[in-house]
C-alpha cells in the first residue's frame, strides 16, 4: 500500500482525526488508500500549539500510525484556505496563508491503527508487508 511520511505533530494530528488535509509543494493525481507514515522529523516550533489537542510527549516516530484515503488535491488559494479553517474551526489546526500556492491532499475516512515499524521514504512510497 501508498505511504505517505509525515513529520510529527502533523502525522499524529492527521491520525487524530484533528489534521484533514496534508500539504505538499507538489501535487498528485493519485486518490486512494494511503497509510500515514510518522517520520523521524519532529516540528519543535509547533508542539507546544498543539498540546492541548494530542499527546506531544510520546509521539511515534519512524512508524506508520494510521490509514486513510486521499480524495483529493487542491491547489491552495484564499478562498480554500478561508472554507477549510471554517469547515474545521473546532479542530485546532488551521492552514495559513503561506501555504498559498501549495497543494493540500484531502484526506477521509482516517484511522489510527497500532504502529508499524518501518523507515520513511519522500512521496509516496510502497509499503509491502501487509
Amino acid at each position: 500500500m501508498k505511504c505517505l511520511t509525515i513529520k510529527q505533530p502533523y502525522a499524529e494530528l492527521i491520525a487524530s482525526g484533528i489534521k484533514k488535509a496534508e500539504i505538499r509543494s507538489w501535487k498528485t493525481k493519485y486518490r486512494g488508500e494511503i497509510f500515514i507514515h510518522a517520520g523521524l522529523g519532529i516540528d519543535k516550533a509547533y508542539l507546544n500549539k498543539y498540546k492541548d489537542v494530542i499527546d506531544i510527549e510520546n509521539l511515534d516516530s519512524s512508524a506508520i500510525i494510521a490509514k486513510c484515503n486521499v480524495v483529493d488535491c487542491v491547489k491552495i488559494d484564499e478562498n480554500f484556505i478561508k472554507k477549510y479553517n471554517e469547515d474545521n474551526k473546532d479542530s485546532g489546526y488551521y492552514i495559513s496563508n503561506k501555504n498559498i500556492g501549495n497543494y493540500a491532499f484531502i484526506l477521509e475516512d482516517i484511522q489510527k491503527i497500532d504502529k508499524i515499524p518501518a523507515k520513511g521514504k519522500l512521496s509516496f512510497w510502497e509499503y509491502k508487508e501487509c
